[in-house]
């Protein structure tokens, strides 16, 4: 039985010298995509180990290569790696803003909160409500495409269109281009505050963000979920159908599912065009934990300092060619 009578273990080169926390540090581990349940297994077997130190007091560094020591033997190498780089992620001075696209059902949504509460941000932010401010500023005949949903769009698409033009595609470029100005802004602030968010949607689509203008600023990392087996991708609505808490007119998703199949391409070739991660989305677990790869993946090599130039290479006279020696 463990010893519920010990004493706290301060960290004591942390601000106010804090007890070691197992929440804290369970939330810590699970960034690296171990299930909650496992985390707070590694982080409960760190603190037996801190309490047989015997000590009062221990170094950050030293709570940071025993949690590293406790991961390798209890849950592998791949997440102590993982945990490694994190601690490298965190330490940066800007702030981590995700980018999570992809069309309507692939399962943005549950992937941003999920990823959120893994890496401590408290702020997520779904296209849609961007949208529906939008929509309270414009009137439907100022700006139809702003008053239907993605997926339905076309009908709101003004004037002929050339032939061999998607009038879906189209309206959905419109409302993507009108909702990407209050997106924009949103990262504009968040960098300047210096707060992690997560803006997900089917509005988030690779082309029509400028990055560049907060890449100083925050570490942006921009993905889309993306799902293949047309199947697979058809169940997702139905598990929404069976869920009798859901206030979504599910209904309308078996109605547009072929437009939202041609939203997804759309958005997947966006992708591919501009150097985007796609992620396939076919079990939670696995799509949670490919996520959360890419976002750590990403946020070291900002956080690492850019390489020096290489030296300008030697050269050599011609061949054929003399010098002249001192004599």
């Amino acid at each position: 039985m463990r010893d519920t009578t010990q004493r706290h273990v301060l960290i004591s080169d942390q601000e106010y010298q804090l007890p070691y926390s197992k929440g804290l540090m369970a939330s810590s581990i699970m960034a690296t995509g171990l299930p909650p349940a496992r985390a707070f297994h590694v982080a409960e077997v760190v603190e037996e180990r801190l309490h047989a130190l015997g000590r009062e007091t221990v170094s950050q560094r030293e709570v940071t290569d025993l949690t590293l020591e406790v991961l390798r033997s209890e849950v592998g190498d791949r997440y102590a790696a993982t945990f490694e780089k994190w601690q490298t992620v965190k330490s940066l001075d800007r702030p981590l803003v995700v980018l999570i696209g992809g069309a309507t059902g692939v399962g943005k949504s549950t992937i941003a909160t999920m990823l959120a509460s893994r890496l401590g941000i408290t702020r997520v932010i779904p296209t849609d409500a961007i949208r529906e401010v939008m929509r309270s500023m414009f009137t439907e005949d100022l700006f139809p495409t702003l008053h239907a949903s993605s997926f339905d769009s076309a009908r709101m698409v003004r004037g002929p269109l050339p032939n061999d033009t998607d009038p879906l595609i189209v309206g959905f470029r419109e409302q993507v281009a009108a909702v990407a100005v209050g997106v924009q802004a949103l990262l504009t602030r968040a960098a300047e505050e210096g707060t992690g968010v997560i803006i997900e949607g089917a509005h988030v689509v690779p082309g029509f963000l400028d990055l560049t203008a907060v890449a100083d600023k925050a570490v942006v990392v921009p993905l889309v979920i993306s799902i293949d087996d047309e199947e697979v991708h058809l169940s997702h609505f139905v598990a929404r159908a069976a869920d009798l808490t859901s206030s979504r007119p599910v209904t309308r998703y078996f109605d547009f599912f072929e437009s939202i199949r041609r939203l997804h391409r759309y958005i997947r070739s966006m992708a591919l065009r501009h150097g985007v991660p796609v992620v396939p989305s076919y079990n939670l677990d696995a799509t949670l934990s490919n996520v959360i790869d890419l976002v750590v993946q990403q946020a070291v090599q900002a956080a690492e300092p850019p390489s020096p130039p290489p030296p300008p290479a030697a050269t050599e006279p011609p061949v054929g060619t003399t010098t002249k020696r001192g004599t």
